[in-house]
C-alpha cells in the first residue's frame, strides 16, 4: 500500500515546513498554511514505525466536515480542501495549549483516577466513579502543547494564566469556544447514535487578532466516541464500552508492554494489525459523517497532492 509518511514539497511561494507527529504544515508567503495529513500513527506521543492506509485522508475529511458543521458558532482557519489529504487555510499563530474537554471518565483521566488522584488540571473529580461514567457536566483539562516530540503535560487554567502562556482575556474565549464546540460535537454524534466522550481543540490568532479554531476537530486522533446503543447496559454490567477512537491502539500497545516510556520497545505491528486499524478508522468516518468512505487513488499519491495543491495556489 502506497501510504504517506514523509513529504518534502516545494509549493509556489513556500517559506517553511513544520513537521508534527501526524501533519506536515507548509507556510505559503506568511499568509496561508497547507496542512497535509500523513498516514503516520502516533500513540503516547511516539510515532509508530508503520503507517496506516487511508488514515490521513480520513482525518482530513472528517476535520473538513466538522469545520463546516461548526463554523456558525466558532470561526476557523479553513479555506478549502483541494486534495483528500490536504486542508488549506489562513496562517494563525497557535496558542501553546491544547483545550482538552471530557464528558466521561475515560482514557488519561481514568488512568489518573485509578491511581487515586481526584483532581486533574485543577479540576476536581467526584468520588465513587467507574471507568467511562459520565461527568455531571463536561470538564476542561488543558495540556501544554509540546514541541519536538516531547510529551504534552497537564496544566491548570490558573497556571496557564499565571505563567502568561495565554492571557486571561484570550483564555476566556478559548473556554467559551471549547464548550460550544463540544456541545455541537455531542449533538452531531448523537444524530449518528454515538457519544462524544472527550476531545481536544487547538486555537490560533490571525494577524488581525481574531481567535480561530485550527488543526483538526472531532477525528479519531483527537476524540473518543462510544456507541450510544448499549452504553448504559455495559456500564451497569461493568463491561468495556464499544468505542470508535484511537484508544484501541493505545490499549493494544499497553497490553504489549508499551506506554511510550524510556526503555520500552514498540511491539511489532503485523499486516493484519495495520489493516485492522485502517478498517476501524474507516468505520469511524462512516459512522460520524453518515457517508460511505471512498478510497482515494494512492497509486502516485505524492504527485497527486503536489498537482492539486499547486493548482489551487496558482489560482488563489
Amino acid at each position: 500500500m502506497n501510504t504517506i509518511n514523509d513529504t518534502n514539497f516545494n509549493f509556489p511561494k513556500q517559506k517553511s515546513i513544520y513537521k508534527g507527529k501526524v501533519r506536515e504544515v507548509y507556510n505559503i508567503d506568511d499568509k496561508l498554511l497547507v496542512m497535509i495529513a500523513s498516514d503516520r500513527l502516533s500513540a503516547f506521543d511516539v510515532i509508530m514505525p508503520r503507517q496506516i492506509p487511508y488514515k490521513g485522508q480520513i482525518l482530513n475529511q472528517i476535520a473538513y466536515y466538522m469545520m463546516h458543521e461548526t463554523k456558525d458558532i466558532v470561526p476557523n482557519w479553513l479555506i478549502f480542501s483541494p486534495d483528500p489529504n490536504v486542508a488549506i487555510g489562513y496562517l494563525a499563530k497557535p496558542f501553546k495549549v491544547e483545550m482538552v474537554i471530557r464528558g466521561y471518565l475515560s482514557g488519561h483521566a481514568w488512568r489518573e483516577y485509578k491511581d487515586g488522584k481526584r483532581e486533574i488540571c485543577g479540576v476536581s473529580m467526584p468520588e465513587g466513579m467507574k471507568e467511562n461514567d459520565k461527568f455531571s457536566k463536561p470538564i476542561i483539562t488543558p495540556s501544554t502543547k509540546a514541541d519536538g516530540g516531547l510529551h504534552d503535560e497537564d496544566i491548570s487554567r490558573e497556571d496557564i494564566i499565571a505563567q502568561g502562556i495565554v492571557s486571561e482575556k484570550d483564555y476566556l474565549v478559548l473556554e467559551d469556544y471549547t464548550l460550544k464546540l463540544f456541545q455541537r460535537g455531542t449533538e452531531i454524534a448523537k444524530n449518528r447514535n454515538l457519544l462524544l466522550v472527550d476531545t481536544k481543540y487547538e486555537f490560533g490568532k490571525l494577524s488581525d487578532g481574531k481567535i480561530v479554531l485550527i488543526d483538526e476537530i472531532h477525528t479519531p486522533d483527537s476524540s473518543r466516541y462510544f456507541y450510544e446503543k448499549g452504553y448504559q447496559e455495559r456500564q451497569d454490567r461493568g463491561e468495556a464500552q464499544k468505542q470508535l477512537s484511537k484508544e484501541f491502539v493505545r490499549q493494544w500497545l499497553i497490553e504489549n508492554g508499551f506506554q511510550g516510556l524510556k526503555g520500552q520497545e514498540i511491539p511489532e505491528m503485523t499486516d493484519k494489525k495495520i489493516n485492522e486499524i485502517s478498517d476501524r478508522y474507516i468505520e469511524l468516518y462512516e459512522q460520524i459523517t453518515g457517508k460511505a468512505f471512498v478510497k482515494a487513488d494512492v497509486s502516485a499519491v505524492a504527485d497527486r497532492i503536489n498537482k492539486n495543491v499547486t493548482t489551487f495556489l496558482e489560482r488563489y
